[in-house]
């Protein structure tokens, strides 16, 4: 058995186990759902493909509460496949009236959601796993923490290991936990399997709508080409007509995004809405962004070496990295992430906030110290617009990036390689 990288999501599961019923765990295919479930459950029934498969689904469409039987946590991996077995795991945690007793992992929305009689509130705690984080697959040395920035401290340290040639492999290669272990060639084409199953196979299972194979691709060349925009569907298609000469419906569009969605490949980031001193105009449209940079790069087809040819588009599925994991970072500290943009273009990238309150603001910039002065700017123009009399000042403010030192700088903004970040 190959050596267990711990993962946040470790302690966070724990948490809810510690304080729910049971904890909904879920996420795109092969971002180590399973096994991090597998490392706090005491028992399983596995639903996912493979030998017992069939006899699973069927002993516990048959008799479910013998499929619930069994030490806890108890796994019951691919849920989704059996759906109305949901309704039996919110039942058998009333009757027990224990916590920790059941995790649910699932790689996709059911495809039927009426099947489910109950949304499992106060029951059934929900968790997001994504692909790893740089810190996760170690390649970052964690020399700044994200829960240190919101103490403001006066300086801050680090060097980061990874090289733009490292981020690009990085970016290409993906946080997919079998990948990171694996040497660089094989560890290239796990994504690019990845994403032809997607546009085969999955995009049609997930809700029993028949697409083409050739317009998923489009789709998703088209997706990826937008990635870190505000784009809105219908800057998607447009791009399939322009791009790909593909021309669907507004519809059909909303449809293939639908689906890409409930397979977790597909995330987008909110917009935040503070108060701000003068009554601005917020833009609404979300910021694009795929699971994992390496669905953009295969499906554009494109490399490593092709991303230090156009270090310009290299810039935009860094941006998606970066997210990816401030996504992760954010969750660790019970928080989450927005983005911010006015009608006149002022934007900060992500905005990650804690429940109680506090945020930071961060913008993301590859390399060039022009691009760090900008964003620098950007962030101090945000942060005076803000209305500290109704909310609080930011916590921080932060120029994430692929250099090579973290530091503070002489106006108080925080320049920290994504190779230095951790929880």
């Amino acid at each position: 058995m190959e050596r267990y990288l711990k993962r946040v999501m470790d302690e966070i599961l724990a948490f809810r186990l510690r304080s729910a019923g049971g904890v909904l765990l879920i996420g795109p295919k092969w971002c180590g759902k399973s096994t991090t479930a597998s490392q706090q459950a005491r028992s399983r029934i596995l639903f996912r493909a493979g030998p017992r498969q069939e006899q699973n689904i069927a002993r516990a469409l048959a008799m479910p509460d013998e499929a619930l039987k069994g030490d806890t946590p108890r796994l019951l991996d691919e849920w989704q496949l059996v759906p109305t077995i949901w309704d039996e795991v919110r039942t058998e945690i009333d009757e027990r009236g224990r916590t920790g007793q059941f995790i649910l992992t699932g790689s996709s929305v059911p495809s039927d959601v009426n099947l489910l009689g109950h949304s499992g509130t106060g029951r059934i705690s929900r968790l997001v796993m994504r692909p790893m984080s740089l810190w996760e697959s170690l390649e970052s040395t964690g020399e700044v923490s994200v829960a240190a920035l919101f103490r403001a401290p006066a300086q801050i340290s680090g060097t980061a290991k990874m090289k733009l040639p490292d981020y690009a492999f990085a970016l290409a290669r993906g946080g997919w936990p079998f990948a990171v272990t694996m040497p660089r060639r094989e560890a290239l084409q796990q994504a690019i399997d990845y994403y032809e199953g997607l546009v085969a196979s999955d995009m049609t299972r997930v809700d029993g709508v028949t697409r083409r194979e050739d317009r998923c691709r489009a789709f998703f060349r088209s997706y990826a080409r937008l990635v870190a925009t505000q784009a809105d569907m219908a800057a998607v298609r447009a791009d399939m007509s322009g791009h790909e000469g593909v021309t669907l419906t507004a519809e059909t569009i909303a449809s293939y995004a639908s689906a890409a969605r409930r397979l977790f490949v597909v995330e987008e980031l909110d917009a935040w809405n503070p108060v701000l001193l003068q009554k601005d105009t917020i833009r609404k449209t979300p910021t694009r962004h795929l699971t994992d940079p390496s669905l953009a790069c295969a499906a554009l087809g494109i490399g490593p070496d092709d991303l230090l040819d156009d270090l310009h588009a290299m810039g935009y599925l860094f941006e998606n990295m970066a997210i990816r994991d401030l996504r992760v970072y954010a969750e660790a500290n019970d928080g989450g992430l927005a983005h911010f943009r006015d009608r006149y273009g002022l934007e900060c990238d992500a905005v990650l906030r804690l429940r109680n309150g506090a945020f930071g603001l961060i913008e993301v910039k590859l390399f060039s110290q022009a691009g760090i002065d900008e964003g620098a700017r950007n962030l101090a123009r945000l942060a005076a617009k803000i209305d500290t009399t109704k909310m609080r000042p930011p916590s921080f403010l932060a120029v994430v990036t692929g250099t090579e030192f973290a530091y503070r700088r002489p106006d108080g903004v925080y320049v920290i390689p994504l190779a230095c970040l951790r929880p």
